[in-house]
């Protein structure tokens, strides 16, 4: 994380309130590039706190570039370039959108090296014994701008097949398949966490901002782990969508996933 964005939080738990609240309401796309926001008597009665208090917060928003203020034209919202590109994948066709992004985006390679595996590793992939892995981190980037980290983790005996070089030029799945694994599935399951420093840091975030966290096991025609995924993404650059169908009948009509339908997203 940069030394500056330590320094926008507002100290006050209020304080702190009232920033997180208006931030996230820009990065949502509730509040638009361009929108003026109410005064700081109508904002402090909305939030009930003192205009001391929503000032502290308006100002960490300012010095963190969500608004703009100005005497005599009020304060107005500016969107940063990472919001306005923010990513939209529907839920039912996750897989070869990631992959998409994977070949339209640019990579940094953070780290890269060899060692046992993890034993949550070990667990998802069914490894009945100590094994190898190798271990690469990496930060996507839309632009200059970083959207996901990702953390990968594939059996020593298939990483051998490509270099360091390799991993920070082309997308995994490439690499696996030119390495002669036939890849047959996946299973991912999408939850959230929070940014520790050293995410944060390279995703250029704060300390403690809501991400995206993707957990994929990749199997081969015979049903063995070839690669571990945890990935972390940036939620003001990266959305889900899930298109849903109402069914049933009478009192029994309910909402329902459309998995396997074109729901439209894009």
């Amino acid at each position: 994380m940069r030394a500056e964005s330590v320094q926008i939080l507002p100290k006050g738990t209020k304080a702190l309130r009232v920033y997180l609240s208006v931030r996230d309401q820009i990065t949502v796309g509730d509040l638009r590039d361009g929108e003026t926001l109410p005064s700081e008597q109508k904002l402090a009665e909305a939030f009930g706190v003192s205009r001391v208090t929503v000032r502290r917060g308006l100002d960490a928003l300012a010095q963190g570039g969500f608004i703009e203020r100005r005497a005599g034209s009020g304060t107005k919202v500016r969107v940063r370039p990472a919001v306005a590109q923010r990513a939209a994948m529907n839920f039912n066709t996750l897989m070869p959108q990631l992959v998409e992004m994977g070949q339209k985006t640019t990579a940094r390679l953070l780290s890269f090296t060899y060692g046992g595996a993890p034993d949550f590793v070990s667990l998802a992939m069914g490894f009945e014994r100590d094994i190898e892995v190798q271990i690469a981190t990496r930060v996507r980037l839309a632009g200059n701008v970083p959207f996901s980290h990702l953390t990968t983790y594939v059996p020593a005996q298939i990483a051998q097949n490509y270099s360091e070089n390799d991993l920070a030029t082309t997308p995994l799945f490439q690499l696996l398949e030119r390495s002669g694994v036939q890849i047959k599935e996946a299973h991912q399951s999408v939850s959230a966490t929070l940014a520790g420093p050293e995410v944060a840091k390279a995703l250029d975030v704060e300390v403690g901002s809501a991400l995206l966290s993707l957990r994929r096991v990749v199997r081969d025609v015979h049903g063995e782990g070839v690669e571990y995924l945890a990935g972390l993404y940036r939620p003001d650059m990266f959305r889900l969508e899930m298109p849903l169908m109402r069914v049933g009948h009478g009192s029994a009509r309910h909402w329902e996933p459309a998995i396997g339908k074109d729901g439209g997203g894009t």
